[in-house]
């Protein structure tokens, strides 16, 4: 009599989770030359990462309602939308769950210039040079959207391409 081989056990599936988040490209064209303010957080070497402000959507808001949020909440400043900057979306890990996100990302106007790092997920927030953005990002795929501000607002003046 023959036995078959016990068959291997399938690992459960992880639950996936959907997460949507908003944020933006804060510009300040205010003074002698235009501004972005960028926020830092630390990872779990306690380096310093910078990124753009982004955050989760709160029950019944839009993309563009939680990005005006958001970046008031990790930089302190006011702003309004001026253009759509794009989309990203990744997966992750995180407490046994595979997460899909998607970030919508928007360029907004500055109304006031005071930072703030109150909001306790950001270490520093900082006004940076439009020239100095890219090499300050973290993340690829951030600095893929910031190259795409001056298609989205080509008023801005030309020193700004190197973006």
């Amino acid at each position: 009599m023959t036995t078959s081989p016990e068959p291997t056990p399938r690992r459960a599936s992880l639950p996936r989770v959907e997460e949507t988040s908003a944020g933006g490209f804060v510009l300040d064209r205010r003074g002698p030359e235009p501004l972005a303010a960028l926020i830092a957080r630390r990872d779990r070497r306690g380096r310093l990462l910078w990124s753009l402000p982004k955050g989760h959507l709160e029950l019944d808001e839009t993309p563009e309602q939680a990005a005006v949020r958001e970046v008031f909440e990790e930089t302190g400043i006011r702003g309004s939308i001026l253009a759509s900057l794009g989309t990203i979306d990744f997966w992750f890990m995180a407490e046994d769950r595979r997460i899909h996100k998607t970030v919508h990302h928007f360029v907004l106007e500055a109304h006031d210039d005071v930072l703030s790092d109150a909001d306790i997920e950001v270490a520093e927030v900082a006004w940076v040079r439009l020239d100095e953005v890219a090499d300050r990002l973290r993340y690829a795929d951030e600095r893929r959207l910031v190259a795409r501000v001056l298609s989205v607002l080509p008023d801005l003046p030309p020193a700004v391409g190197s973006l």
